[in-house]
Formats: C-alpha cells, structure tokens, sequence
C-alpha cells in the first residue's frame, strides 16, 4: 500500500467505487457449494479495466504487466507474492459465464448512475460521435456477399409524409419497392472448404470476412482499406460517456444514430451536438419533433462549375414555384421516394 502515490489514478478510482455490486450481478453465475473456488469475480472485471485504461493489446501482455507492477497488484487485492492469474483464465472465465450477458453494460449503466448521483455528468447538452476500430480479422481473407440494403429507421414516417404530400399536389402513390432481392451467398464464413455460391453480375455485392463476418469492411482514406467495428459514442462536455452502440465499419453513422439516440432520448438532454456525419433532414427532424435543439456543422453548398447554386433561385410560396436567376419559372414536379420535392423548369 505504501508503495502505490496517494494521486495514483487506480487508487482514486478504488476509492471513487464500491465494486461489492458485482457480486449480486454475477451471483447466479457460481455455485455456491460445489466445484474448486474460483478466481474473485471482482478481480475479474478489474483486469480489463486496467488493460483499457493503460492501452494494453491483449490479455497475455495485460498479465505480464500486473506480474511487475505493484499499483496493479494494489488495484487487485493481490500481495506481493501472491501468484498472477494465467492470461487464459480470464478467457475461459469470460466465455463460460458472462458471454452473451449484458453484465459488462449493468456494471457501466451502475457507474454512471453513481456519476449522476453526485452531480458530475451535465445531460444538457450530448456529443455525439463515432470511431473506426480494427477487427482481428485478416484483410486477405474475405469473400463476397449479396449487398442487402439496410432499412432505413425513419422509413415508415417518411413514406407516410410523401404520401400525405403527393396527394396535396394531385399525384399519384408510388409503387412499392419490389423487395425480393436474391438470396445472400450461403454459409457462415467458418467453413474453409464451401465454395463462394454464384452471384448475379448485375447484384451489387460487399465484402465479407470469413473469420469474423459480423465487421464491415471499411475504407478511410487511399490506404487504409480493414474490416473494422464503428463504436458509437455519447458524452456530456466533462466527458463522461452516457451510452454507446457498436455496428459493422461499413455502416453509416446517420443510419446507426437511431439505437444510440434511443438511449440518449431518457437522459432528456436540451442539445445534441453532432459531426457532418449526422447532417442529414431525418436526424434533425427527429431531434426537433422530441424538442432538442440539433447543433451541426456549416457545410458549404456543393454546386458544378458553370452551373447556378441553390441559394439564387428564389421560391415562390404562393404559386408553389422556383423563379430561376435566368428568369425561367420551375413549376413542381413530384416528389420522389427520399422525401425531396423536385421542381423542374
């Protein structure tokens, strides 16, 4: 104890929680008189909060590390001489009991609840944002699938407004989108021998990874093609993260806003302050019908060289036109499947 700083960061936060809570969450994970004790469940969940907190890559190398460092011995009850869990326990710990549970998300929902209690998070104003993580998947190692097309979560609200406004200008519905797509390539990326099914060539495919099918094949800049994880991230502006969301790297962020923002929405917060990413008329409207005031960045008008920009031509709300800067009258048209009015001269 005498060797570990008064201001070391574990040793403040050891004291700032009361890790008892566990216990009761993992309880009806052990049998209380039968089998071999097992490893402090305590101990458990502290390992990767230290392996996080110092930016460890893996659990082998998290090990060696608490091997030689007495503030992490400190953090986990162990003494000097006390023995160090081999890195494989804490796998097959993980994998036995707390594999598909939403333990980990109790334990962090209970430590913001704590925050909250003393005043430290301010919900007023949320940020949002989201970071690419590598998989631990080969990029080599890939196979192509049927591209389905992911539904949009304002989907339904939307068809309804361009119905409702098709009809207000005298036009008929639209037919519905013929949804029989072909099947997906069969096969669950584990078996090296299945051959690739035959694809269409007029299908748009993706790329899949056979080791880990659930990343997205994602793409930043020239050089930097991986499978990858987006983690969707809220926090308030002292930092603390009020809730999260992990999706395929490939996905878009304003189309996974809507399972982050469903769990925002209860914290009641008056702003939400988000990237261009998020800039789209879906998001906004979604934000101001629940009374949130959405702060976006400007993005300049994108117009083709030689050609008039939006902002001169001039709407005419009573004739429900566009007058064009070389004096020709865009009567309206129709209004197309993604909710945009067109007014065509």
């Amino acid at each position: 104890d005498d060797m570990v700083p008064q201001n070391h960061m574990l040793r403040l936060i050891d004291k700032a929680i009361n890790w008892n809570f566990i216990y009761d969450l993992v309880e009806e994970k052990y049998c209380p008189d039968n089998g071999r004790p097992s490893m402090d469940p305590v101990m458990l969940i502290k390992i990767p909060f230290i392996q996080y907190l110092y930016g460890i890559k893996s659990m082998r190398q998290t090990m060696k590390e608490i091997e030689v460092n007495v503030a992490y011995r400190w953090f986990l009850g162990l003494d000097m001489l006390d023995p160090i869990p081999h890195f494989s326990t804490f796998g097959k710990n993980y994998t036995r009991r707390f594999k598909d549970t939403d333990l980990f998300e109790q334990i962090f929902s209970k430590i913001l609840e704590d925050c909250m209690k003393y005043n430290l998070v301010n919900t007023g104003q949320i940020f949002v944002d989201a970071t690419h993580v590598k998989a631990c998947a080969n990029s080599k190692k890939m196979r192509k699938r049927v591209a389905h097309e992911q539904a949009l979560w304002y989907e339904e609200e939307l068809n309804k407004e361009i119905e409702k406004d098709r009809l207000a200008h005298g036009k008929k519905p639209l037919k519905k989108k013929d949804d029989n797509q072909p099947p997906a390539s069969g096969g669950n990326g584990n078996n090296k021998d299945s051959k690739e099914e035959k694809i269409p060539e007029d299908v748009k495919t993706q790329k899949c990874s056979t080791s880990d099918p659930e990343s997205g094949w994602f793409r930043k800049g020239e050089h930097k093609h991986v499978f990858a994880y987006a983690v969707e991230t809220a926090c308030d502006k002292h930092g603390w993260i009020l809730g999260y969301t992990v999706h395929p790297g490939n996905e878009h962020d304003s189309r996974t806003f809507k399972a982050l923002y469903d769990k925002i929405s209860k914290l009641n917060p008056q702003m939400v302050v988000a990237d261009a990413g998020y800039k789209t008329p879906a998001i906004a409207h979604q934000l101001l019908e629940d009374g949130i005031q959405p702060l976006f960045p400007y993005t300049r008008p994108k117009t083709k060289e030689d050609f008039f920009g939006k902002h001169e031509f001039a709407y005419d709300e009573y004739y429900d036109c566009y007058i064009c800067p070389g004096a020709h009258i865009l009567p309206y048209s129709t209004t197309n499947r993604s909710g945009y009015k067109e007014y065509k001269s």
